[in-house]
């Protein structure tokens, strides 16, 4: 499931949450923060290869201060991406709206054997 998280409508600063709301789907609020967690650091890691993407196409090959200091298009891409919902608030949003996959391993086990 590929998405934009460039497009997402989630709030950027801190705001309150409620717990139930959190934990209803595993039905423990320290499961769904673990899970929340995992997808956090898959979203930050997405976001970071986009941004090496993008601004190794700005890279020179040469080490000079004047052209590092004057790549006022490479400041607005990193502008953008530091302005972005930080990955935590992208992985709530994605689990209130139900687009996160999870399973238990242990319960995978069971059903087994």
């Amino acid at each position: 499931m590929e998405l934009d998280y460039k497009k997402r409508d989630v709030p950027k600063s801190t705001i309150t949450r409620d717990h139930n709301a959190i934990d209803g789907p595993t039905e423990n609020v320290y499961e769904a923060v673990a899970i929340l967690s995992k997808r956090a650091d898959q979203i930050g890691e997405d976001l970071k290869i986009e941004l090496n993407e993008k601004l190794e196409e700005f890279a020179t090959h040469t080490e000079s201060l004047e052209e590092i200091f004057e790549n006022k298009e490479q400041i607005e891409v990193s502008r953008f991406y530091e302005a972005l919902a930080k990955p935590t608030a992208l992985s709530i949003d994605e689990w209130q709206k139900g687009e996160i996959y999870f399973r238990k391993p242990e319960e995978n086990k069971e059903n087994q054997g």
